[in-house]
């Protein structure tokens, strides 16, 4: 049948590996997206894909949880706000809260597993996916046009360039969102110093929590770290391939 015979050529081409990278486009793709964490206009451009990943973690985090999603509403100053619904304490509000300075991170480490498999295309096909999800639960104008913005980016890349073009925009997003989930925990820990941030997703843990909002600052920073590192390892499979130190 013509449909089972698509969606066979669909998941074939989803599933499908491509060849190792060569090693040089793992360290250009880290020096590039390490240079525009760095610097600070291609960072406040490119912040919005950390905002659009942290208040997706928010929201995806909530819905886990059992609570109720109400929006989620990205800002031109790169901030953003996620709503939800149900106990105001609790397991489902911690971990809520938890979720979104973390979650940039994890998408990163997850992003380095399926690039560590060569798996570009799903990775491409997923990250679209999980931006016309949160498309729907978008409440203002700039936030519907950041993720159509960004989905297109990436439809674009997927389904119009060549397998090196995918490559290297796959190692680059992955590489950014590694180093990127980093500096954002940095930037809190600074401006809480400064009492700019006395509602941060830190200092509402602390008033549901034991424990002071530095210490969820704390933890906020080994994840995002250990992410990296464990990111890092993986993406770097080909150099230590090439270099004899794996087989």
């Amino acid at each position: 049948m013509p449909l089972i015979d698509g969606l066979t050529t669909l998941w074939d081409t989803l599933m499908s590996a491509q060849p190792d990278p060569p090693p040089l486009l793992v360290v250009l793709t880290a020096v590039v997206a390490l240079a525009v964490v760095a610097t600070r206009m291609p960072w406040r451009i490119a912040r919005n894909a950390v905002t659009i990943a942290h208040e997706g973690g928010h929201a995806l985090v909530a819905l886990l949880t059992g609570r109720r999603l109400h929006g989620i509403r990205l800002h031109s100053d790169t901030s953003g706000l996620t709503l939800s619904a149900g106990r105001p304490t609790g397991p489902g509000m911690i971990l809520t809260l938890l979720a979104g300075y973390v979650a940039p991170s994890l998408l990163g480490l997850g992003g380095a597993w399926l690039l560590a498999g060569n798996r570009i295309t799903l990775l491409l096909w997923l990250a679209v996916a999980l931006l016309l999800a949160m498309l729907v639960m978008i409440r203002n104008l700039f936030g519907v046009l950041s993720l159509l913005v960004t989905g297109g980016v990436v439809l674009a890349v997927s389904w119009y360039t060549s397998p090196e073009v995918q490559a290297a925009f796959a190692w680059t997003s992955v590489w950014f969102l590694l180093l990127g989930g980093v500096r954002p925990v940095f930037e809190l820990h600074r401006q809480r110093a400064r009492g700019r941030m006395p509602q941060s997703d830190a200092d509402q843990l602390a008033r549901l929590t034991p424990f002071p909002a530095l210490f969820w600052v704390g933890v906020f920073l080994l994840v995002s770290v250990g992410a990296l590192v464990v990111g890092a390892l993986l993406l770097a499979g080909p150099i230590l391939t090439d270099a004899g130190l794996i087989g």
